[in-house]
């Protein structure tokens, strides 16, 4: 079974060109946000890696649902469910301009790039426990697959 990850240069490159086929007019197939406030929403989960946000704590019983659930999608290779709760600091519910965030993305994933190729990515996530490279590569690869199919993308 072929596991993505932005760590692998076509994965990345598919990545990137679905974030470029975006639109202010893609319309959601589900959940809150609209595509501005997805590609905010990415941006910032990809600042954690980078160690440019910061996550709060949980309580054990999350801690433990979330590592369960890391090693569910790595072992069955699934996506991340529909409207999954997330981090207060992870809802973007306010207006954004489109042009902005969709670079913004594209820049921060590049940054994510530079942070891998670099070997300083955390080994450590408060949701998901211990964390090796591979997982940042999949796990964010996964992220963000699961937001791009939201917009038909």
């Amino acid at each position: 079974m072929v596991k993505k990850s932005l760590h692998h240069p076509a994965d990345f490159k598919e990545i990137t060109e679905r974030i470029i086929r975006l639109n202010e007019n893609s319309g959601r197939r589900w959940g809150k946000m609209d595509v501005c406030q997805m590609m905010r929403h990415c941006s910032c989960v990809l600042l954690v890696p980078q160690r440019k946000l910061r996550l709060p704590e949980i309580n054990r019983m999350f801690r433990m649902i979330g590592i369960a659930t890391k090693k569910e999608m790595q072992i069955f290779n699934n996506g991340i469910p529909r409207n999954m709760p997330t981090f207060q600091k992870l809802i973007i519910n306010f207006e954004c301009h489109f042009d902005e965030e969709q670079q913004n993305l594209l820049k921060t994933l590049d940054d994510y790039l530079i942070h891998f190729k670099n070997g300083s990515l955390p080994d450590h996530h408060v949701l998901f426990g211990k964390m090796e490279e591979r997982d940042w590569g999949f796990l964010e690869y996964k992220h963000l697959d699961h937001h791009l199919k939201q917009f038909n993308v």
